[in-house]
């Protein structure tokens, strides 16, 4: 078990039991009931499962330095102090929002220390990802040689916000959000514990009370033990009781976990996309509804539905970009609520209407023969001659006037540059009003290459 490293002082006359209980008392019920075991943890099945590489080195005590990446409130925290107590370590906390450099150097000098004298420690980084990469590098000496155990907690993936030098000696841990199931057992067990519980204060709950605390917890298991502490605050006026209606004052006006600027929110503008692409009208809407829910701003979502249009819909429904600019000029003149409904049905269209790339995709192959061939000159033919000067350099020879020509399209005049020759971009897809550009085109171009051929204007 974990070495004791806290003492506790007082005056004379102090009774040191009565004490204890008291300063116990005044921690929050999420603290109190923190688990002390592994055994005692909740969720995190795949992770920590018996026999799992994870829980034979924290059993065995022969920890490693890692970071442990997972939504709020699902036991990164309780972890960290978990693997200082198998370790018979010692634990050290810092959060990156409240410590600067200097406290962190502090930190490791104690560290180093210690470990001079032949004790570990396990430092624990909360939201290490907070940390500049100046900042991140001060750890790195000290994992090494082995002064520190370096634990740290992000809820941001750590590809993108820790340097690889930090990661290179971590082993990345992912934890996942706690079922609602789970939360359960651990409210069912604070209300059951005498010692560090609400057991003393005689509360009850039924089951499916606890299971609606615990679906409003949404995966995080501090957050729903806060939430059952507060409803057994309101049940000592209903005789111990948590009724239905204490529960609906507890549970009122609730959020869910949202970032809005964080992994979680691209996840989610990536699935509405992704749902609007695959043409399932209820899953973009459920997603859309979410990110409104979370507080993502409602013009954001409309920037992103008429880049939706543009990139997945383009000509095979030109209405589709009309659509979606109005109802971005709809929100902008009603705002919310009743603008999310105009933004709503913008959602339902996109994912329900024909579906096609081809403009996005020809748009980039034009891209990509602009930087391969630099600056070409425009052919004669295609320049303007306003001047005596520019027709006798030959600007304009040539040039076909192409409603002059039989059908409306001087078929021999080339468009390109002569470096390049002919390309071709566009490739419409059998959908929506692109069967008809396809079939126009096809028929076009068909005959382009047999005037090119013979020489004559499509004869």
């Amino acid at each position: 078990m974990a070495r004791k490293t806290a003492s506790r002082s007082g005056n004379a006359g102090d009774t040191p039991d009565l004490l204890s209980v008291d300063r116990e008392g005044l921690r929050p019920l999420a603290e109190r009931m923190r688990p002390r075991a592994l055994d005692e943890m909740v969720g995190q099945r795949r992770l920590l499962a018996p026999g799992s590489a994870l829980r034979r080195a924290v059993e065995s005590g022969r920890v490693h330095s890692m970071i442990l990446w997972g939504p709020p409130g699902c036991g990164k925290t309780t972890l960290a102090l978990l693997l200082a107590r198998y370790a018979d370590a010692d634990f050290r906390a810092i959060s990156a929002v409240l410590s600067g450099l200097p406290e962190v150097r502090q930190v490791l000098a104690e560290a180093a220390h210690r470990f001079a004298e032949g004790r570990r420690t396990v430092l624990f980084v909360d939201e290490v990802h907070r940390f500049n990469k100046t900042q991140q590098d001060a750890f790195l000496p000290h994992i090494e040689r082995g002064t520190i155990i370096f634990v740290g907690a992000t809820t941001e993936n750590p590809s993108f916000e820790l340097n690889s030098a930090l990661l290179s000696r971590c082993r990345v841990h992912v934890m996942e959000a706690v079922s609602p199931e789970d939360v359960r057992v651990t409210l069912r067990r604070a209300l059951e514990d005498a010692e560090r519980g609400l057991g003393a204060q005689q509360v009850s709950a039924g089951d499916d009370l606890l299971l609606q605390i615990a679906t409003a917890a949404d995966g995080d298991v501090r957050r729903a033990l806060t939430l059952l502490e507060i409803a057994a605050e309101l049940a000592q006026d209903e005789g111990g009781e948590v009724t239905p209606a204490t529960l609906a004052q507890v549970l009122a006006d609730r959020t869910r976990r949202f970032d809005k600027g964080g992994e979680q929110f691209y996840d989610q503008i990536s699935a509405l996309h992704k749902s609007v692409r695959s043409s399932n009208p209820d899953s973009a809407l459920y997603w859309f509804a979410r990110m409104l829910d979370g507080g993502c701003d409602p013009h954001y979502l409309a920037r992103r539905l008429t880049r939706m249009a543009v990139e997945d819909i383009g000509l095979a429904d030109p209405r589709a970009l009309q659509m979606a600019v109005d109802a971005w000029d709809t929100y902008d003149r009603l705002g919310s609520p009743e603008g999310d409904l105009a933004l709503a049905q913008v959602v339902i269209y996109l994912a329900s209407t024909a579906k096609s790339n081809a403009a996005y995709a020809a748009f980039n192959q034009a891209k990509a023969d602009v930087a391969e061939y630099g600056t070409q000159e425009v052919p004669l033919h295609l320049r303007n001659a306003p001047t005596k000067l520019m027709k006798q350099l030959g600007y304009a020879q040539g040039y076909q006037y192409d409603h002059d020509a039989d059908g409306g399209v001087a078929l021999d005049q080339t468009g390109f540059p002569d470096a390049m020759g002919e390309r071709v971009y566009y490739q419409p897809v059998a959908r929506g009003l692109e069967i008809k550009l396809g079939e126009k085109l096809q028929r076009l171009r068909a005959l382009r290459e047999q005037a090119r051929g013979e020489g004559v204007d499509g004869e």
